[in-house]
C-alpha cells in the first residue's frame, strides 16, 4: 500500500465531496455513498419523492468527477433502442451504428421506474458486464461506467416496479428525503447560485480508474468478513424475511467498505465501515413476507435488528 498516494487521493476526494455540497444541500451521506459506489465500481439507485434533489444530485456528481455524462428521461414509451442504440440500414444494405446514450462514463437514468420492464432490462447487461449487445454485436462501454438511477416510490402514478434482478444490480440504494426547515431556508437563499451549477471538475476517468486499483490493496481482515457473513446469515434466517440479500449484497458491502476506508485515509476496514453501508447495501435486497409487510414491517427494521443482535468484532 502506497500510504502517501492514498493520503493525496483521499484528500482530493474529500474536496470533491465538499464541492458537491455547495449546491446539494443536506445530502452529505447520500453523496458520500454515491462516491463510494463509484470508487468500488458499482451503481446507485436514488429513491425519493419529486422535488427532493434526486436529479440534481446525479447531475452535480457527474460534473464534478469529469468524464462524459448522458441523461435519459424515462417515460412509458421509452424503447430499449433509445437506451443502447440501433443500426440504420441504407438501400444498399449497409448498416450504420447509432450509439445510444448509454455510451458514456456517468449515465443518469432519470425516473427509471416510469418505463416498462423490457426497457429496464436493457440496462442489465451494461450494469453487470460493462457492455451492450446490439443486433448480435457486443460493444464495450467506456471505463469507468456508472449508472445513477432515480426512481419514484413504488405505487406513484405511472410507475412500474423494478424487478428483483434489476434492483440487485445496484450496489447501493440511497433515500433522498425532504429537507429540514433549516436546509430548505439554505436552498432558498442560494437558489440562483444553485441553478447555475457553479461546480468545478476535480477529477477524471483515468484518475478514478487509478484510485480503484489502489483501493484493491485496502486490507479486509477475516473478522470483518465473518461480521458481514454473520449479518447476512441472520437476516436470511429471520422469519419475517421472504427473500434475503444475495451474495451480491455481501460483495457490495465488502467492496464498499474498502472504498469507504480509503475515503477515511485508512489502509484497513473497521466494523464502523460495515455499519455505515448496511442500509444502503441491503435494504433494497430484502423482501418482507406479504402479510407482515401489510402490518408495517420494513426491510430497514430487519437490518436494524441484525445490527443490534450480531456481535461486533473487536
Amino acid at each position: 500500500m502506497d500510504e502517501e498516494k492514498l493520503s493525496i487521493y483521499a484528500e482530493k476526494m474529500k474536496k470533491l465531496l465538499d464541492e458537491m455540497s455547495k449546491v446539494v444541500i443536506g445530502k452529505h451521506d447520500p453523496l458520500k455513498i454515491i462516491l463510494t459506489a463509484l470508487l468500488a465500481g458499482g451503481h446507485v439507485l436514488i429513491e425519493g419523492l419529486p422535488g427532493t434533489a434526486k436529479t440534481l444530485t446525479a447531475k452535480v456528481f457527474a460534473k464534478v468527477i469529469g468524464g462524459e455524462f448522458k441523461r435519459i428521461q424515462f417515460t412509458a414509451d421509452t424503447l430499449p433502442s433509445d437506451v443502447i442504440g440501433f443500426h440504420i440500414y441504407t438501400p444498399t444494405g449497409r448498416g450504420e451504428l447509432v450509439r445510444g446514450p448509454i455510451f458514456c462514463n456517468i449515465l443518469l437514468a432519470d425516473e427509471l421506474n416510469r418505463c416498462p420492464p423490457r426497457t429496464q432490462a436493457a440496462l442489465l447487461e451494461a450494469m453487470q458486464e460493462g457492455q451492450v449487445t446490439i443486433e448480435g454485436k457486443t460493444l464495450s462501454l467506456p471505463k469507468p461506467f456508472m449508472v445513477i438511477a432515480t426512481q419514484l416510490p413504488y405505487g406513484y402514478t405511472g410507475t412500474y416496479p423494478l424487478s428483483e434482478v434489476q434492483v440487485d444490480r445496484f450496489m447501493f440504494r440511497v433515500w433522498s428525503g425532504p429537507n429540514t426547515r433549516e436546509q430548505e431556508s439554505a436552498v432558498l437563499e442560494k437558489i440562483d447560485y444553485i441553478d447555475e451549477l457553479p461546480i468545478n471538475t476535480l477529477s477524471s476517468p483515468s484518475e478514478i480508474l487509478e484510485i480503484r486499483e489502489l483501493i484493491k490493496s485496502i486490507y479486509v481482515g477475516p473478522e470483518i468478513i465473518s461480521y458481514i457473513e454473520d449479518i447476512l446469515e441472520a437476516i436470511r434466517n429471520y422469519p419475517e424475511v421472504l427473500i434475503g440479500p444475495s451474495t451480491r449484497g455481501a460483495i457490495a458491502i465488502y467492496k464498499g467498505c474498502r472504498a469507504l476506508a480509503f475515503l477515511e485515509e485508512r489502509s484497513y476496514v473497521i466494523p464502523d465501515d460495515v455499519k455505515f453501508l448496511l442500509h444502503a447495501a441491503l435494504d433494497h435486497r430484502i423482501k418482507i413476507k406479504a402479510e407482515l409487510e401489510i402490518e408495517g414491517v420494513k426491510p430497514e427494521d430487519i437490518v436494524n435488528r441484525a445490527l443490534s443482535e450480531v456481535p461486533v468484532p473487536k
